[in-house]
């Protein structure tokens, strides 16, 4: 019978270098109701500031639900391994789907009766983990539902009439990032790894609450036992992650701050002012300087706090919270390693190129809110 893959053509050849072939597409899903979750985030619905755990475990276990789908089709189909494993939330009708959805994979010698591994990495990635040494375990997330709350939000409030950072907005959504980073090394530890990489973040507005997921693969790699991390995160993607490799450089855990800074009543009446004439808005010019440098002074401490060499791949992000903002700084920090390498001296043209879509349609451009 024909497989139904989901694997282009690149992927393909990557897998075939690596002695794999393709299998069929694996779908699991698990739909919820959302009056059910939305009475309880009512009762919970920024009453205080932080995670809402019982809105993280519902979350949760959608998920895990749908990944457990398609993990049981795999190993009926007496699949080696599963790519490409994604994990998204869609709303419809009033009810919430958590779905699932991966490639099954087959070594060239066929079926076996055990599934050896899952990863969130597609074709392409998954060859340039195994070129660089790395054996993957599992795909595996985590997740944080929180609120900022009335609490924070009458506090914020006071203290948005002064300029600067708000600590105490700041010191939640660093609590709650880094809380999400522990769960997912957890998980990664259970699967008998002892790295979680290509590392995925998102964050998306749930029922009036915030959820932060983190996705990626756990994997081992011998040499990452002496740099003194119990399991290594990075969210460098896995074609990095091989140049990385390539140079001598393992990674050792994926370093991320943030800071929440308010303008103040004065500053924005200054900028308000001032929007109305041509030129700079120095105020919000400093605040914004100002605010990336101090996320990125935050994850700069913690590098050398663990002893890195480099921290690569920095990226900054800022997301408006009513009065307030918040800016983030995220990226990997590096050690060398002696002897590392790769097993090939350089990646195929196929392990790079992107694929062209091919199916585009400006009718069904407005669904793609619905997606993480």
């Amino acid at each position: 019978m024909a497989v139904m893959t989901g694997f282009s053509g690149n992927e393909l050849f990557c897998l075939g270098l690596k002695g794999l072939k393709p299998g069929d597409i694996v779908i699991g899903n698990s739909v919820h109701s959302l009056g059910f979750i939305g009475g309880i985030t009512s009762g919970f619905r920024g009453v205080m500031g932080g995670e809402v755990a019982e809105v993280t475990a519902i979350i949760h276990a959608g998920r895990l639900e749908a990944e457990k789908r398609i993990v049981a089709e795999a190993e009926k189909n007496q699949a080696a391994g599963i790519s490409g494993v994604t994990s998204e939330l869609r709303h419809f009708q009033g009810n919430i789907e958590f779905v699932s959805v991966g490639s099954c994979l087959y070594h060239e010698a066929g079926k076996q009766r055990t599934l050896e591994f899952s990863t969130s990495g597609d074709g392409q990635e998954l060859y340039c983990l195994l070129d660089a040494g790395y054996v993957p375990k599992r795909f595996v997330f985590s997740n944080v539902a929180y609120s900022v709350g009335v609490t924070g939000g009458l506090l914020g409030g006071l203290k948005s009439m002064a300029r600067g950072e708000i600590r105490e907005f700041s010191d939640v959504f660093n609590a709650t990032r880094h809380v999400a980073l522990d769960r997912i090394v957890t998980e990664a530890k259970a699967a008998g790894g002892n790295c979680v990489l290509g590392i995925v973040t998102r964050l998306k507005l749930f029922q009036g609450l915030h959820e932060m997921v983190m996705m990626g693969t756990a994997a081992h790699h011998d040499a990452l036992g002496g740099l003194g991390q119990a399991c290594a995160t990075s969210d460098l993607t896995c074609q990095e992650t091989w140049n990385m490799t390539r140079m001598g450089y393992a990674p050792m855990r994926l370093v991320l701050g943030t800071a929440v800074y308010s303008l103040g009543m004065i500053g924005g009446l200054k900028a308000a002012l001032k929007s109305f004439a041509k030129g700079e808005i120095s105020d919000l010019t400093t605040l914004i300087y100002d605010a990336r440098e101090h996320a990125i002074d935050i994850i700069r401490r913690e590098a050398n706090a663990i002893g890195a060499d480099d921290v690569v791949g920095i990226k900054t992000h800022i997301h408006e919270i009513g009065s307030l903002v918040e800016f983030m700084a995220i990226g990997t920090a590096v050690k060398r390693v002696p002897g590392l390498s790769t097993a090939t001296d350089t990646l195929p043209a196929q392990a790079v190129m992107r694929d062209k879509e091919t199916w585009i349609s400006g009718e069904y451009q407005g669904l793609e809110t619905n997606d993480e």
